[in-house]
C-alpha cells in the first residue's frame, strides 16, 4: 500500500530522514494499522511506503527530520499490546525490496552474502539487483545457476531497471566473446560490466584476461556469472564478492558445473533470453 501522497503534494519537506521500520502483530484487532499510523502523523513522522510481510509482520519505510521522534514511538509502542517493535533502521536493500514486494528475500544462513531466488521469483530479482546497480563505487556480484535459468536475463533487465548500460566482457549469450579491449567511452562507472565466469578462466587470450584484470580494479558494477569457476582460473576469492546470488528452477535443484568444466560453454546457456522476461 503507497502512501506517499503527501510527499508528492511537496508537504513536510524537512522530513528528510528515511528509516525502515517492522513490526509483529501480536493482536490483529479492526483499527490496528490506523492507530500505529495516527500515533506516527502525531509524532512528526510521515509514511512513505508500507505492506504486510511474512509470518504477522509488517514494514514500513517512514520519514522524519528527527530519529529522537522515532525513538520516542518505540518507548510509546511498549505500552500497545497489540504489537512489536522489531527493527528501526537505515533501510537496506533487502528492506525496501520486502516492503515493495512483501516477502523477504531468502539468505543462506552460513553466508549472508549469499541469496537465494527460484525462477518464478525473477521479478524480485530483477529489482533486487536493480537496487545494488544504482548504489556507487565498486560492487562485485557473483550469481550460480543451470544453463536456461534466466541468469542473463535477470542482470540485463536489472540493468534496464537501474537505467544502466551493461556491457558483456565475455559470454555466450548469441555467440562465445572475449572482449580484449574497450573503447574509450565505455570506460565509465555507470556500466554494468558482466563476465561469464566459465569462457574467461577457459580463455587461451591474455589480452583478455588482461582487460578482466583491469575491470575488477575499475570502480563500477562487474557481474560474473559461475563465480566458482572465475575463481578458479583468475585468483580471485568468494571473499571478494560483495553479494553471491544463487538462482534456481525451484528450491531443491543442486546448482553444479560438470557441463562447464567438459568444456561445453559455448552451447549458449540462455537463448530464451529473447523469449521475454
Amino acid at each position: 500500500m503507497n502512501m506517499d501522497a503527501e510527499e508528492k503534494k511537496g508537504m513536510y519537506p524537512e522530513r528528510n530522514i528515511e528509516q525502515y521500520m517492522e513490526y509483529e502483530i501480536i493482536n490483529n484487532r479492526p483499527g490496528l494499522l490506523g492507530d500505529v499510523s495516527s500515533l506516527l502523523g502525531n509524532l512528526g513522522i510521515s509514511i512513505n511506503t508500507i505492506n504486510g510481510v511474512e509470518n504477522r509482520r509488517r514494514g514500513l519505510l517512514v520519514r522524519t527530520d528527527e530519529l529522537n521522534k522515532l525513538r520516542r514511538f518505540q518507548l510509546m509502542s511498549g505500552y500497545i499490546d497489540d504489537i512489536n517493535i522489531l527493527k528501526i533502521r537505515k533501510p537496506r536493500v533487502r528492506d525496501r525490496l520486502a516492503v515493495r514486494h512483501g516477502r523477504f528475500i531468502k539468505r543462506a544462513e552460513e553466508d549472508k552474502k549469499v541469496f537465494k531466488f527460484t525462477r518464478e521469483e525473477i521479478g524480485i530479482l530483477v529489482d533486487f539487483l536493480a537496487e545494488i546497480f544504482q548504489e556507487k563505487g565498486h560492487r562485485l556480484i557473483g550469481i550460480r545457476g543451470m544453463p536456461r535459468v534466466g541468469k542473463t536475463e535477470s542482470i540485463v533487465a536489472g540493468s534496464v531497471t537501474a537505467k544502466k548500460k551493461w556491457l558483456f566482457l565475455s559470454s555466450t549469450l548469441i555467440k562465445q566473446t572475449e572482449r580484449s579491449s574497450l573503447l574509450r567511452g565505455e570506460y565509465n562507472d555507470k556500466n554494468v560490466f558482466i563476465i561469464d565466469g566459465a569462457v574467461t578462466t577457459n580463455s587461451t587470450s591474455e589480452e583478455h584476461k588482461n582487460l578482466i584484470r583491469e575491470i575488477m580494479s575499475y570502480p563500477a558494477i562487474k557481474v560474473v556469472e559461475h563465480p566458482d569457476l572465475f575463481i578458479e582460473g583468475m585468483h580471485y576469492t568468494l571473499e571478494d564478492f560483495d553479494y553471491i546470488i544463487e538462482l534456481r528452477e525451484d528450491e531443491n535443484q543442486e546448482i553444479t558445473y560438470e557441463k562447464h568444466k567438459k568444456k561445453h560453454w559455448f552451447q549458449n546457456e540462455d537463448m530464451d533470453f529473447f523469449g521475454g522476461i
